[in-house]
């Protein structure tokens, strides 16, 4: 068996460097640690976007919706060419936060993102964005 995963210590330190690059508004700095021909998808693109031009497209528009979020990790499970990252977000929404909890699938190459599959139910997320339209 030829076992590549990153143990959960490895998934931990990989993610005390990459999770805060989602807080603020540098979609440089996080982009910075996917590969040029990475994947990403989630929940708001389920098909998926190809190349890291794509994606920092996509992270300029969600980093600049959402500047005040914070991203945590809360657990790690090693997997071939990776690790299964649990993580929290605190997404301010309106006067109050959201604490919303889910897991992404992180392969990585050179200690650079090749592929990023993110999962979480955005119901409560979505249900509070309109809420907080309406007032």
């Amino acid at each position: 068996m030829n076992f590549e995963g990153l143990s959960p210590e490895q998934a931990a330190s990989f993610a005390a460097e990459w999770l805060p690059a989602w807080t603020g508004n540098n979609p440089e700095r996080l982009a910075a640690f996917y590969s040029e021909d990475a994947f990403y998808s989630d929940p708001a693109v389920p098909q998926g976007l190809q190349g890291r031009d794509a994606i920092l497209a996509h992270f300029r528009k969600l980093l600049g919706r959402n500047p005040d979020w914070v991203w945590t990790q809360i657990g790690a499970v090693p997997m071939e060419g990776g690790f299964v990252n649990k993580w929290r977000a605190v997404i301010p929404v309106g006067t109050s936060s959201l604490t919303v909890e889910g897991v992404c699938l992180v392969w990585l190459r050179s200690r650079k993102i090749v592929r990023n599959e993110v999962y979480f139910d955005r119901s409560d997320l979505l249900a509070a964005i309109v809420k907080n339209r309406k007032i």
